[in-house]
């Protein structure tokens, strides 16, 4: 008798290729939602540099060469021209205000100095004559008026004895007309004279003060002739160091040309130059700094040059209260730190090759696994020549890598083998 055999709905097969299609979406899905998408690229971990981030003292500079010059520097120049005759000084050596460093000879101009001293001083002399003269007619002036007043007092004692022997009849009529006549004539010579008088006075004291003007004049023309000839023998224009003075007999040295310099000794400035970039945040006082000898040397900007020349310009610096080092010589370079800002608390990272690929954009923090890095954003803000100081995007303890990104810039995820 047949029997009815049922159909199995479940067979194996069924549930294998179920199996499969489970497998597959199951697959899938962790491809989509659950697997690590990031692009990675495994490196050596001996390739990189890794450093820790630090909350450290941190201050804004920049490094600048400085080379060292004398605070104050006296210039030697000539005066006037000539060849050189004499030499009374060497290179390095000390001289003191006033000493005489060399002799110039210029026969031509000292003979056309000694022809115009010639003719100031015949000058000189005809004027000094003028105001004797002068002086002779004031007394002759005055020897006319002290005879006329003699005159007059003559005449008019006369005049009065007439009177009287007029009004008793002892003399004639014209006898007493005159002496009234001498009488009147002598006081007219007396007013008149004096009325030359005064106007010789006013005449008198204005040649007087024009001669005098005029041999002041020729008087400060021999002192500066005289000076000019004396400016044949150059001085010392103060007390220091003699320097960059190198002569030798028979050279010939035009009017104008430098001959050397003086250097006031144990007075130091420097000069540095400072990319123009920085050229807004440069300022008179501004403080910097050096380390010489185991010690820490202050300084101040004293003076800025804002001429830029080949992307600089420069600065003057000044050591505070003038303490320099004694060992630094003249012609020196120093490294400075130009200081923009005070120390601060800060985040900070050491620098290192990975800010030319990021422009401290990102970088990136390794796991505190160490066993692999991701990228992650940062904001970056002042620098100095050891640290960046970090805004935000990273803490104080987590380990960062600095090293150039050359070759995984394009990675989200390092992994470390």
């Amino acid at each position: 008798m047949d029997r009815i055999i049922e159909k199995r709905e479940w067979t194996v097969k069924k549930v294998g290729y179920l199996a499969v299609g489970v497998l597959f979406l199951a697959f899938i899905t962790y491809l989509l939602f659950f697997r690590d998408n990031a692009s990675k690229l495994y490196v050596d971990i001996h390739d990189v540099t890794i450093t820790t981030v630090l909350q450290d003292k941190f201050q804004e500079f920049i490094p600048i060469d400085g080379v060292v010059y004398p605070k104050e520097t006296y210039f030697i120049d000539a005066i006037q021209g000539g060849s050189v005759e004499a030499i009374f000084a060497t290179d390095g050596d000390m001289v003191k205000k006033g000493d005489t460093l060399l002799k110039l000879l210029n026969t031509s101009m000292e003979l056309s100095y000694m022809e115009q001293e010639t003719r100031m001083l015949a000058e000189i002399n005809n004027l000094q004559n003028t105001a004797l003269s002068l002086e002779q007619n004031k007394y002759i002036r005055q020897k006319e008026i002290v005879t006329l007043e003699y005159e007059i007092d003559k005449a008019k004692r006369e005049f009065a004895r007439k009177v009287q022997l007029y009004n008793q009849g002892v003399i004639s009529e014209k006898e007493f007309e005159d002496a009234e006549r001498d009488n009147e004539f002598t006081t007219r010579q007396l007013n008149i004279s004096l009325k030359l008088q005064r106007l010789d006075s006013l005449s008198r004291e204005s040649q007087r003060a024009d001669i005098e003007l005029s041999l002041g004049r020729m008087h400060d023309n021999i002192r500066l002739l005289r000076k000019n000839m004396e400016n044949a023998y150059v001085k010392a224009p103060a007390d220091g160091k003699l320097s960059s003075f190198n002569l030798k007999i028979g050279e010939t040295k035009s009017v104008g040309v430098h001959l050397g310099q003086i250097d006031v000794p144990n007075d130091f400035r420097l000069e540095a130059q400072v990319d123009e970039r920085y050229i807004s945040r440069v300022f008179i006082g501004q403080e910097a700094a050096f380390d010489y000898g185991g010690q820490t040397y202050d300084l101040y900007v004293d003076k800025i040059y804002t001429d830029v020349t080949n992307g600089s310009f420069r600065v003057d610096l000044f050591f505070t209260d003038d303490k320099a080092p004694k060992a630094i010589k003249r012609g020196q370079t120093i490294q400075v730190k130009l200081k923009f800002s005070s120390e601060t608390e800060a985040v900070v990272i050491k620098r290192g090759g990975f800010f030319q690929e990021t422009g401290g954009n990102w970088i990136f923090v390794v796991d505190p696994s160490g066993d692999f890095a991701v990228r992650r954003n940062i904001k970056i803000n002042r620098q100095n020549t050891r640290f960046y100081e970090v805004l935000e995007g990273i803490e104080p303890g987590e380990q960062v890598v600095i090293s150039r990104y050359d070759s995984f810039r394009d990675k989200e995820k390092l992994i470390f083998k």
